[in-house]
């Protein structure tokens, strides 16, 4: 089984005393690749290190070897980073996505409206101007929607057609999700499906996995059962079974679409 997770911040200081492990247990669980979305100036540096360096196991029993394991970088500025700086924060993501060094999608970006509406219309500016910049460089967008869903889809549709990429921790309706994926995205899908009082299983029974992708979101949205403990990329696995459950599919089945799904979006190969 080969997984990808397509939304991870691993290089947050979360992980710092035990990160070696905590990609080995990656490893161990079949992820193959995981993506790492910037959210501003005081990340990047550790996004490229992170990903810059290699993890050289020479235990021969994991699944992914070394040299298959990925973890690949995105770049732009998270909408809760849109503050009185806002421009200086474009200008610093822009001018890396000029630097020639490999970048996989323009991420993240989107809109917040769950923490602060006070920047609400320079957070629409700069959604703009980043996925303008996809355009350019024939990247995918991976977008951050919390409490505005219904925005980022209107501002999307600007450019359809023209743009591609992820609405990344989808947690919206079924009306919401044909809509997006109407316009050719994807659906990120992580832990929230295992909770409770989420209705993903509703909305991926209805969807299928023609437009899903694999994410953690790690640190965040751990899922079941270790709901309140730091999340990790080994714990796609979990967000995998739910998945299958809600579609009545083979683990496997779904992992294979999904990872293809991935690789499709970032227009990677295997």
């Amino acid at each position: 089984m080969m997984l990808i997770d397509t939304h991870c911040h691993l290089y947050l200081s979360k992980y710092d005393y035990d990160l070696k492990e905590v990609v080995d247990r990656a490893m161990m669980s079949g992820v193959k690749k995981i993506f790492l979305p910037a959210i501003d100036s005081e990340t990047h540096e550790r996004v490229h290190k992170l990903a810059d360096k290699k993890f050289i196991n020479p235990n021969s029993n994991l699944p992914i070897s070394a040299d298959e394991f990925e973890i690949l970088p995105m770049m732009g500025v998270h909408p809760c980073s849109i503050k009185e700086n806002f421009e200086e924060e474009l200008t610093i993501a822009y001018n890396h996505l000029n630097s020639g060094r490999k970048y996989y999608a323009v991420g993240e970006i989107g809109l917040d409206y769950y923490w602060d509406v006070t920047f609400k219309e320079q957070q629409i500016r700069a959604f703009e101007r980043q996925i303008e910049w996809s355009i350019e460089k024939n990247l995918p967008i991976v977008i951050h929607s919390r409490n505005s869903t219904a925005d980022c889809i209107n501002v999307v549709r600007q450019y359809e057609g023209r743009v591609r990429g992820i609405f990344h921790c989808f947690s919206g309706s079924v009306d919401e999700a044909r809509e997006i994926t109407q316009m050719g995205f994807y659906l990120g899908i992580g832990g929230v499906i295992t909770y409770k009082t989420s209705d993903l299983k509703d909305v991926i029974a209805k969807i299928g996995l023609k437009n899903i992708v694999l994410e953690t979101d790690a640190p965040y949205l751990t899922p079941l059962p270790h709901r309140g403990k730091r999340n990790e990329p080994s714990y796609i696995k979990l967000v995998c079974a739910a998945i299958a459950q809600a579609l009545n599919k083979d683990m496997d089945r779904v992992a294979q679409i999904t990872s293809e799904n991935a690789l499709s979006v970032f227009q990677m190969t295997g």
